[in-house]
């Protein structure tokens, strides 16, 4: 059985389908392509994956559960089933013959859903035809169109032999072939990821465990190398080292030291031929300069590539003698410069030798804010790929730009009645917004740099708008007095990210016929831009002649159309928003079903568009003060409500939705309390009706939900979950039972069951009003978003409602303080929340609906605690991301006033009056490097461009700390009394390192390498040359992958009854939907592997714990960052897995890697490290290192007593763990000690009787006989001399096995030795305990129980903490 299961949090950054650059030859497709067919083939491992889908017996609700979307009734028939077979199941798969020209003929193994075009991918990917772009595959002599199935392919079966012929080039053709041919000269050059482009990332995994995994890492021989391994860490990664090293972050890898195959390869300025040498078939020239420093000339003609006479003065286009006319680039090189021959033979064989998953493209580009001096070599296409990008062309597509728009519509149009469609859907869907948020990011810095021109060149530059590539881009400043009453630029600037959070929440409801636009939000160089799709025909026409509902002045006059409040109806429940009237101009009241200045606009493409969601969801009272308002009393104990800096604060959709399902459980033991009252007082006969009332409605809603309430009613991820009904099914009484879960329950409430009961109907109605139900027959919370906005005017009819609303944002602000709060700190307490940077607290606290504004609040709360010692952790890392984010406000203003000559120079500055303990630190006014020495004193005053560029030079450290203190005050509401960077190290007990990794993850920038000295006080920590570039950060959607997700869920479920082969398939099918959707490379994939690779070592299948393992490391790294918080816990899980491999000395070192990221990221003090050190004590253990082992057990035993207690059960198991490593070290006095302790803990804790105790008792008596034993032989010797005879004596050298049990205890993984009729029990217990839970939840309403043994319905502890 397993104890603990890891939940994934799926809300990370999203990945590019595998189809990826089918059009655009190259970046990574090939790989993307290699890999998502690795997948299909290594996914089938568990269990055959065709039962599954179709009628696997175990997973047969869950696909119910997917079908009932799919409105088939019969799963086992009918044709939809068969297609959905296929698309899931890749059939069977059949070989066929390869022959390339001047290479062995191979086989390779297709599927009949294949495009011919896949193949040309594999080949373009393969070491021996890699070099071959330009060529046509064929059968018999008939050649195969790119873009066929292969199915349709006449006479292609089992062993055709299919021709590589190659084909005339053209200039496109040739293009793509160099392009190519540069790519693969590159491919070992991490400078791409470094430069963060073409979505290259780093992974550092095959450094420490030298290439592959597997077989090649086993040690050959046993016993005799045991000694050989070198164990000891590095000084710094020891318990107890103060020094925090950079270098490390980056280890050198041996094989990225570029192999050079040639010096130059350009374009010749020769280009584009001229017309006579066209018609000989001249496409274009190239130059380049050989390793042995030979300079050619080459043309790209028709036939291939050969040399010409031309040289650098002199145009000769002639053939050379002899021309070595090759087709391909690689052949004509090899033949004029051994050299290239070697070395380029060399770099092909060692990138196919690396993991796909090193080189495939990630779906988003992720930044690295470290990075070498990287070497600038000379790249034509790269050049020309920033001069077109500059003018915003996409070479690769017919009429060179995108519509971006009218693709993110046509996209979201796709069919969605069945499994396949959707699939093909979300893949396109998916693919779309990854490629347009990369276009969108480049656009926005191109817009920031200067390089576009506006749209509106006659206005203030900060009023400026631009297009480029089809997208629209917006300043986050407050144009035209836009937001004045809202706050001006701070409402202007919070704005866009309010609306891209109204975009994800529409986009998520995902209704037919209502279209949002492609949002993307970047923040670069202090500046904010906001990118959108174009609606079409919205540049010709004026705003208020399109905007045909909802207001473009803040509710001064508002218009309404019918059409689309049917479309928002449709948005009302999932989102939680009411509709209700308002009043326009003309005192009318007009309909509304969003907040009012959500505006409908119909394109001329004829959809219906809504734009500027920015509040969607409800105001938030705490940072709101409105005049005659009074605030919940908790709320104002708390000093609520505050200031804000614009009064556009408004509550997160995952508040809105706690605190529903809060009200339901509310609503729920109100009516069963007054119900149970009323059964008292009534005879049995109405008992059994009323009974059989409360059967109906419950059946009814649980029949379709009762697993997923099990697995989401916590989470409430099924606003649009497998939970609906076909929407035929009217069931009024089914949303009095599940209200906030059901979306297609019926509104009208008209009660047609014996519910007429005069007496019930008041139960529900006063129920209903103390919950604040807007209906009065069932359970319904939605909310007003303008209740509270200036300039909105509500009709005299509605005040009760509006009192109504009041009380609801009033009482959802107090949830929120007294509830939420409390509950996120107990989770960090009882460490179900284990937060150990800025970006996983921040995630904890949005999970819980928390906004970052209360931050200060929550830090305060846990200053009050009482338990404040074992939060510390949390404490530090609330303050550190307190402190960076004030910083982050702080020097966002600071660049805006910067040039761009100055800026590596400011930035520096900037760092060392954040981080330094020089105490004045100057900014460089750096005599212009290039204003020449002599003339520089009579132009001193006259630089070009100057005004007052040079303010940012006169910032002082103790000026930035008095900002810093004085923004958390005004921001955060929270006092940090510190006038240094030393003051807040000395009190808080930061490190400078993870100040200095969270403020330049926030910004975007990025630094060398290198071992800062941040405490001297004669120099400045950094420089200007230290600063290497400034990246932007980019908040987009993440379109999800929604039948994949919810097969994971179900696969978790299954797994949490223990049901482990059933789960495993429910989760490779997962993966399988998921790579089908995401490509190969994706946070939700990286969750599936690493589930799987638990589950596989579970089931005792090792080796494929290892090797899904390694994907989920390399892809964590590749994905979120080489040192993210989940790429450590990744390493740790592959180094347990390794262990269990014999793979001894990798899994230390994964281990060691492990530990300096954690060191990096949050320091010694926190849990997890409790866990990594007691692993790492343990591995050394077993290789008898005890001193070594026994310094990381200690440590781990201090901070396992400093956060759990000396009593706890996890500091009992640390003293055992000591104790064996005493024991074996035969110093038997301080293992009895250290046991002793240990066994006292288990006597407290779990009584005499119990087997740990027990355990424990026996090992004391072990213990005792070998000290006793020890001594007598020291007697013996002491008492007889040399003539003693000694009896030998046993010392136990740790047992493989034994130490993998202590692992897999202290990760989690308890296994219990089952026979099979124990099994057989089992499963009849659970299973009896889950019919016990059916007929428990049936009888629910006449309980006053609610159904909480039912799954995490985590609402239990939920009592305010005082």
């Amino acid at each position: 059985m397993v104890s603990k299961t890891d939940d994934t949090q799926a809300s990370e950054p999203g990945c590019r389908p595998a189809d990826v650059a089918v059009s655009e030859a190259g970046h990574g497709a090939q790989d993307a392509h290699e890999s998502s067919r690795a997948h299909l083939k290594d996914s089938r491992g568990c269990g055959e994956q065709n039962t599954v889908m179709v009628n696997g017996g175990g997973a047969n609700d869950h696909i119910d559960e997917l079908e009932s979307k799919d409105r088939h009734s019969d799963i086992n028939g009918g044709d939809d089933s068969n297609e959905q077979e296929v698309i899931v199941i890749q059939d069977t798969g059949f070989t066929v013959k390869i022959q390339a020209p001047g290479a062995e003929a191979f086989d390779l193994q297709v599927s009949p859903q294949e495009m011919v075009q896949e193949i040309h991918q594999v080949l373009i990917d393969r070491e021996d035809t890699c070099h071959r772009t330009c060529f046509s595959l064929q059968l018999d002599g008939n050649v195969l169109a790119n873009f066929s199935e292969l199915k349709s392919i006449e006479g292609l079966q089992e062993g055709s032999l299919l021709k590589v012929v190659e084909e005339p080039y053209t200039v496109r053709e040739a293009r793509i072939h160099v392009r190519h041919i540069r790519d693969l000269l590159k491919s070992l050059d991490p400078s791409d990821a470094y430069n963060g482009v073409d979505c290259n990332s780093l992974s550092f995994l095959s450094i420490f465990t030298d290439g592959d995994l597997g077989d090649s890492g086993k040690r050959k021989k046993k016993g005799s190398e045991l000694e050989q391994i070198d164990c000891t860490p590095p000084e710094h990664i020891l318990p107890g080292s103060k020094e925090r090293p950079l270098i490390p972050l980056q280890p050198q890898n041996k094989d990225w030291k570029p192999m050079q195959c040639l010096k130059v390869l350009t374009m010749s300025g020769w280009n584009p031929p001229p017309g006579n040498r066209k018609m000989h078939g001249d496409l274009m020239y190239l130059y380049i300069v050989t390793v042995e420093e030979r300079h050619v000339s080459v043309t790209a003609s028709t036939r291939g590539f050969y040399l010409n006479q031309s040289t650098t003065y002199t145009f000769n286009p002639k053939p050379a003698n002899p021309s070595f006319l090759s087709h391909s680039l690689v052949e004509l090189l090899s033949q004029i410069s051994p050299a290239f021959k070697k070395n380029f033979t060399a770099l092909q064989k060692k990138r196919v030798q690396r993991h796909p998953f090193e080189r495939i493209a990630t779906p988003f580009q992720v930044y690295s804010w470290t990075s070498p001096q990287v070497d600038h070599s000379m790249d034509c296409v790269r050049a020309e790929d920033a001069y077109t990008s500059r003018l915003g062309y996409e070479e690769h597509i017919p009429g060179q730009t995108r519509d971006w728009n009218e693709e993110l519509q046509t996209t979201r149009e796709l069919p969605r009645k069945n499994l396949p469609d959707r699939l093909l859907r979300e893949r396109a869907i998916f693919k779309v917004h990854s490629d347009f948020a990369a276009a969108a990011t480049r656009g926005a810095m191109a817009v920031i740099d200067g390089n576009v021109m506006a749209i509106n060149p006659g206005d203030e530059t900060h009023m400026q708008m631009f297009i480029w590539n089809n997208i629209f881009f917006s300043p986050g400043f407050d144009v035209r007095d836009h937001y004045r009453e809202l706050g001006g630029d701070a409402a202007a600037h919070a704005a866009p990210t309010n609306d891209l959070n109204g975009v994800r929440a529409y986009g998520a409801v995902d209704v037919e016929g209502l279209y949002t636009l492609g949002t993307v939000v970047v923040d670069y160089r202090g500046y904010r831009v906001t990118a959108q799709s174009i609606i079409p025909g919205i540049l010709e026409r004026e705003q208020e002649q399109s905007v045909i509902y909802g207001s473009i002045d803040f509710g001064k006059t508002v218009v309404s159309h019918s059409k689309y409040l049917e479309l928002l109806a449709k948005t009302s429940r999932p989102l939680k928003v009411q509709r209700y009237n308002v009043l326009n101009e003309k005192n009318e009241a007009v309909e509304l079903c969003s907040s009012v200045e959500c505006k409908g606009i119909i394109g001329n493409d004829g959809r219906h568009y809504i734009l500027d969601l920015l509040r969607t969801f409800p105001p938030d009272l705490n940072f709101l003060p409105v005049d005659g308002e009074e605030l919940a009393p908790e709320c104002q104990r708390q000093g609520f409500p505050r200031q804000h800096r614009h009064r556009l604060a408004c509550l997160r959709q995952e508040l809105i939705e706690a605190f529903v399902e809060h009200r339901y459980l509310l609503f729920m033991k109100m009516a069963a309390l007054q119900l149970m009252q009323q059964k008292a007082n009534k005879d049995a006969s109405r008992n059994e009706k009323l009974a059989a009332i409360t059967q109906t409605s419950e059946t009814e809603a649980s029949a379709d939900a009762t697993q997923t309430t099990a697995s989401d009613s916590g989470t409430l991820v099924s606003t649009d979950g497998p939970v609906q009904m076909d929407s035929g099914e009217e069931t009024p009484s089914k949303a009095a039972t599940n209200g906030p879960m059901e979306p297609t329950a019926t509104q009208n409430g008209e009660c047609k069951s014996p519910l007429e009961d005069q007496k019930n109907r008041e139960v529900v109605l006063n129920a209903c009003k103390a919950v604040g139900s807007i209906s009065n027959t069932s359970f319904d919370i939605r909310f007003n978003p303008d209740i509270f906005s200036p300039g909105v005017r509500f009709p005299d009819d509605s005040a009760d409602d509006i009192q109504k609303q009041k009380q609801l944002l009033k009482d959802s602000a107090a949830f929120l303080v007294s509830c939420q709060i409390p509950s996120l700190v107990k989770d960090c307490l009882d460490q179900s929340a284990l937060p150990m940077d800025g970006a996983t607290l921040t995630e904890a606290l949005h999970q819980r609906g928390i906004n970052v504004r209360y931050l200060g609040t929550v830090l305060e709360f846990v200053d009050k605690t009482p338990a404040k010692a074992q939060l510390e952790h949390f404490y530090r890392i609330g303050i550190i991301e307190l402190i960076t984010r004030c910083a982050k406000h702080i020097f966002k203003t600071y660049l805006q006033g910067v040039e761009l000559s100055a800026l590596s120079a400011a930035v520096s500055h900037f760092l060392n009056c954040f981080l330094s303990s020089f105490p004045d630190a100057v900014g460089h006014l750096l005599a212009d490097e290039l204003v020449s020495r002599r003339k520089s004193r009579k132009r001193r005053n006259k630089v070009p461009g100057s005004g007052d560029n040079t303010a940012w030079a006169s910032l002082t450290p103790s000026e930035l700390w008095k900002n810093i203190a004085s923004e958390a005050r005004s921001y955060y509401h929270f006092i940090i009394q510190c006038e240094n960077v030393d003051q807040v190290v000395e009190k808080y007990g930061v490190q400078k390192i993870t100040l200095l990794r969270e403020i330049s993850v926030k910004t975007g920038i990025q630094i060398v390498i290198k071992e800062y000295n941040f405490d001297s006080r004669h120099k400045p920590t950094f420089t200007e040359e230290d600063i290497l570039n400034i990246f932007p950060v980019v908040k987009h959607v993440n379109p999800k992958a929604s039948d994949a997700f919810h097969f994971f869920q179900s696969g978790q479920a299954k797994v949490q009854q223990g049901f482990l082969k059933e789960g495993c398939e429910l989760i490779n099918e997962a993966l399988n939907l998921f790579n089908n959707v995401y490509g190969a490379m994706h946070v939700e994939i990286c969750a599936c592997l690493r589930l799987l690779a638990r589950l596989n070592y579970i089931m005792g299948d090792h080796a494929e714990a290892l090797s899904n393992q390694q994907k989920a490391v390399l892809m964590s790294e590749r994905v979120l960052g080489i040192e993210h918080p989940n790429t450590i816990q990744e390493y740790m899980h592959l180094a347990l897995y390794c262990f269990a491999n014999g793979q001894l000395s990798t899994a230390l070192k994964l281990l060691y890697r492990a530990r300096y990221l954690l060191l990096l990221v949050c320091g010694e003090d926190h849990p997890e490290m409790a866990l990594l050190d007691s692993n790492i004590g343990l591995v050394l253990h077993s290789v008898m290192e005890y001193d070594l082992s026994l310094r990381f057990v200690e440590n781990a035993l201090a901070i396992n007593s400093k956060y759990h207690g000396p009593r706890s059960l996890k500091v009992a198991l640390s003293h055992h763990l000591i104790a064996r490593v005493y024991e074996s070290k035969a110093e038997f006095r301080s293992a009895l000690q250290h046991e002793k302790e240990g066994y006292t803990i288990y006597k407290n804790q779990m009584g005499e009787a119990h087997e740990k105790t027990k355990e424990s008792s026996e090992y004391l008596k072990s213990l005792t006989q070998q000290a006793v034993a020890l001594q007598r032989t020291m007697n013996e010797i002491y008492k007889n001399g040399s003539s003693a005879s000694i009896m030998p004596l046993k010392f136990t050298a740790p047992s493989m096995a034994n130490i993998l049990e202590q692992l897999n205890i202290i990760n989690g993984i308890i296994f219990i030795p089952l026979s099979q009729k124990d099994l057989e029990n089992l499963k009849a217990e659970v299973q009896r305990r889950q019919q016990l839970q059916e007929s428990e939840k049936n009888e629910l309403l006449e309980k006053s129980e609610q159904p909480l043994e039912d799954g995490p319905l985590e609402l239990v502890d939920k009592i305010p903490v005082d």
